[in-house]
């Protein structure tokens, strides 16, 4: 391999990173990714514990471990960074992407508020939580560190029915543009990525179909035509967020859309 191309492929290199949701779908993709980049760990946070375990098996016990981390437990995410930190020295990478799905239509007029609680104690709560913890921890150790968070095309407008799921991705692009404005003092990094509908098994299960007939679904309502979006290509999107390419980038939210929310 010549030098150019080790270089392209090392982009984290000797970096630590937690990705919570990381046992299956984006996150998954993206801990394989981080780790092919040369990052020095890579903390695989989720409570799905077989496939995570299996995710940090594949990727390798040198450099990829699996905690059990339920985000809307603070203190759970609070013991994540910290051993984190004990084990490796520091955190400089966090991708919170942990999140679920609405469980039925949520229209207003038959919002069911237990569900509603539900689906914000990991998007919204969880989310703040893990962006609590990964700040104090870079403020601390005086780590020019960065959060990613994963929202969603459904953060930027309105949509006919899964009004919760909508409203909790909104929630997140601005929790995301509230600690860029405030962390950048310190160095800190900030910025969200906010994929079109791909086919992971969260979206799969929500919609009660194959992941091929997910992305049939899709296609119309992307300017992209031949194209399919992958999981591989939001963890693209997250390296470059957590890369020096995007140095000077923060509080900024990248849509992976093929033009939907155009």
């Amino acid at each position: 391999m010549s030098m150019e191309n080790n270089t392209c492929l090392n982009k984290l290199e000797g970096k630590v990173a937690i990705i919570t949701g990381g046992a299956s779908g984006l996150g998954e993709a993206t801990a394989h990714l981080f780790a092919k980049h040369g990052a020095r760990a890579v903390v695989i946070a989720d409570i799905q514990d077989e496939l995570g375990k299996s995710v940090s098996v594949s990727i390798g016990s040198h450099r990829c471990t699996y905690i059990h981390c339920d985000v809307t437990d603070e203190v759970q995410v609070k013991s994540l960074v910290e051993s984190t930190v004990e084990t490796y020295g520091q955190l400089d990478i966090m991708f919170s992407n942990a999140g679920i799905v609405s469980k039925s239509n949520q229209t207003i007029v038959d919002l069911d508020m237990n569900h509603f609680d539900d689906l914000f104690a990991v998007n919204v709560h969880g989310m703040a939580a893990c962006l609590k913890h990964a700040a104090r921890s870079m403020v601390e150790k005086k780590v020019k560190g960065i959060i990613i968070c994963t929202a969603s095309v459904v953060g930027k407008f309105a949509m006919p029915q899964h009004t919760d799921y909508s409203v909790s991705k909104h929630a997140v692009i601005a929790l995301m543009k509230s600690a860029s404005k405030q962390l950048g003092q310190y160095g800190i990094r900030v910025n969200s990525v906010s994929p079109a509908v791909v086919a992971t098994p969260l979206m799969c299960n929500m919609l009660g179909t194959e992941a091929a007939e997910v992305e049939k679904y899709a296609e119309p309502f992307t300017s992209l035509k031949g194209v399919v979006l992958k999981a591989e290509d939001i963890a693209e999107a997250v390296l470059f967020l957590a890369s020096g390419e995007s140095g000077f980038i923060t509080g900024h939210d990248l849509a992976v859309d093929g033009g939907f929310t155009c």
